[in-house]
């Protein structure tokens, strides 16, 4: 197969057997590969109501058929199972360099089932697979275990995803880590493979893949690459990255101040990228192919803090170590950050837990006693540590938090799960949806629970009504504070995501930056590929991804009532001192009713329709017993 390592890796833990079997083109065809390949493994293979921590879960980590080509940010992989965190799909995303490794070793999937007798560490050396002793591994943290693996190997250049303690001790909301800090870290799947007591996945790929026609595929590159460096948004990504987006979010009110309290920090200007850039960035970094080096290597003198050193970060784990909790102090952001990636945490997840706790002393519902005797108030960057801390060792008043906000909410009580911000048991992000509203749709029906990278529908900044008019045939789509026309915004963006994470390339360029539409996909594929394929196929694999993942949470019991968030942003105005967004509210009732109508699924419950799956070459067996519409 043109584009593709060929082969899927079977592992079984449990017994040790070790099998392959060649990528089923057909569904390549259907699916391309990375989220979506996997989610169809998933939905064909793992029973219903699966406990996302027992063996029978199954952990999958899928890459596309443009990871490890010359395509800018052709870095990505995804790794799936039941999320243990929510109950439902679980999936999670990263770039780096152990995507194109895990290709030139010759694999499009690795499919692990079961639970080892003890830590074990997956070695992969192209058509060498087997499974190794990790007990002397077991109690490291990221950066630890990645160094020893590699000693192990003598190779510098091996590739390792592995978990730090927080996943060993349980902590669910843990993920998985590539080149020390650059994390697959929402839904728990560090937490997943901890309870397979596997430890790592190390690889090292020496093979070349065909490309169907690769001197157009070069010809097309070359042209996106002069469209990249065009771009107008190219320099100030270059050179910080996501974390831009400190000073955007706070020049229109959309930061999570203090847990979604206001949607400007006073301090804004003191924890920025440019603040970064000014003090600790020594070079830009770049994941493998890319022509955008959005990631920073920092070196942090900070006499607290000797020795930090770290690449990043993105801006939400920056956001969430500032913003969120109310910090000003940028050098122990920084070291909450790298706290956080070395432990295997998910930084969303651990920001909102520790902001949710300060906003319950805020306001009387938690007592200092019932913490451990830490300070609460906003922005204490001691007791942020010591939360840090504790959480991955689930001491004390962390072990509360560990298994994510919304359970320790219902643990709590006492009208504290009124401010968890999260939707379907996933931390919401960075940023205020009664803000940005179809960012706020976005999260309410992503399918993983609240997320924006399952859309990323950028459009609403774009403030050009006529677009609006051409794209979507309503002139609102263009502007983050109206509603109308957003159900079909997202549904657009969310097919693009789809095919992002299923090609295995980055939302920066595909989906934000839009330098490709689906025409120019399509004939990327086809020079990859060789495949006969056009643009409007291209759009219903994303769709047909959408529609997967949907029946896959359905079966978990998702449905409308589910698609929401939480009544902060859907009754209360943005207060006084969040720019132009004060008093604006989510209005997300009628931006579900036009979402649902947009991709075809009943309107009362959320549910796709027979006739929009069969549409899709989409079945259902009976025994999954989903009340289609």
């Amino acid at each position: 197969m043109n584009a593709y390592g060929g082969t899927i890796l079977r592992i079984d833990l449990t017994d040790g057997i070790i099998h392959r079997h060649p990528t089923e083109e057909h569904l390549a065809r259907m699916f391309l590969g990375g989220r979506g390949l996997n989610v169809k493994r998933l939905w064909d293979e793992l029973p219903a109501h699966t406990d996302g921590l027992s063996p029978e879960n199954i952990l999958v980590f899928g890459v596309g058929p443009l990871v490890g080509t010359l395509f800018p940010g052709g870095a990505r992989f995804n790794v799936s199972a039941m999320s243990p965190q929510t109950g439902i799909l679980g999936d999670s995303n990263a770039g780096g360099f152990f995507g194109p490794e895990l290709k030139f070793a010759g694999y499009d999937q690795v499919v692990i089932r079961g639970r080892a007798e003890h830590p074990v560490y997956l070695w992969i050396h192209d058509d060498v697979v087997e499974l190794r002793d990790a007990r002397h591994l077991w109690g490291k943290d990221v950066w630890e275990a990645t160094e020893a693996i590699r000693q192990e190997l003598g190779d510098p250049d091996v590739q390792v995803a592995t978990i730090g303690q927080a996943a060993e001790n349980g902590v669910r909301f843990t993920g998985v880590f590539v080149n020390l800090n650059r994390p697959a870290a929402r839904t728990g799947m560090g937490a997943v493979m901890a309870s397979k007591n596997l430890k790592a996945i190390a690889v090292r790929g020496t093979r070349l893949f065909p490309v169907a026609d690769m001197a157009r595929f070069q010809e097309l590159i070359e042209q996106l690459d002069e469209r990249i460096y065009a771009h107008p948004e190219y320099e100030i990504r270059a050179r910080l990255g996501t974390t831009k987006l400190i000073k955007a979010l706070n020049s229109i009110g959309g930061l999570p101040t203090r847990h979604f309290q206001r949607g400007c920090f006073e301090e804004a200007d003191a924890v920025s990228g440019e603040a970064i850039e000014k003090l600790y960035k020594i070079k830009s970094k770049a994941c493998f192919a890319c022509t955008i080096p959005c990631s920073r290597f920092l070196v942090i003198k900070d006499r607290r803090f000797p020795g930090l050193k770290m690449e990043g970060p993105e801006y939400e784990p920056l956001a969430g170590f500032t913003v969120r909790v109310g910090n000003n102090d940028l050098a122990l952001g920084l070291k909450c950050v790298d706290l956080a990636n070395r432990y295997g945490m998910d930084a969303i997840a651990l920001s909102e837990v520790i902001s949710w706790a300060m906003e319950c002393y805020q306001r009387g519902i938690l007592s200092r006693d019932e913490a451990d005797g830490l300070d609460l108030t906003w922005g204490n960057g001691e007791t942020i540590l010591a939360l840090i801390h504790k959480i991955a060792h689930r001491e004390g008043f962390g072990d509360m938090l560990a298994d994510g906000v919304k359970r320790a909410a219902e643990r709590l009580g006492r009208g504290s799960e009124e401010i968890a911000m999260h939707g379907k048991g996933l931390e919401v992000f960075q940023a205020d949806p009664r803000s940005i509203k179809a960012y706020g749709l976005g999260n309410a029906v992503a399918s993983r629970g609240a997320d924006h990278l399952r859309s990323e529908p950028w459009f609403e900044f774009s403030n050009d009504p006529e677009e609006g008019i051409r794209r979507y045939g309503i002139p609102e789509t263009a502007f983050r504070l109206e509603y109308k026309g957003k159900g079909l915004v997202v549904k657009h963006f969310e097919e693009m995501a789809a095919i992002s994470d299923a090609l295995g390339i980055c939302k920066n360029t595909y989906n934000n930056m839009e330098v490709l539409n689906w025409d120019e996909t399509a004939e990327l594929l086809q020079a990859a590929t060789g495949w006969d394929i056009t643009g409007e196929e291209v759009r219903r694999i994303g769709e047909r991804i959408v529609n997967l993942e949907r029946l896959f949470i359905a079966r978990e019991g998702v449905t409308r009532k589910d698609d929401t968030l939480p009544k902060r942003f859907l009754q209360e105005p943005m207060p006084e001192g969040s720019g132009d967004s004060t008093g604006s509210v989510l209005e997300l009732e009628p931006m579900l009713d036009e979402y649902y109508r947009a991709r075809g699924w009943d309107v009362r419950t959320g549910l796709p329709t027979r006739e929009k799956l069969e549409e899709l070459g989409l079945s259902v067996r009976p025994s999954d017993e989903i009340p289609i519409a």
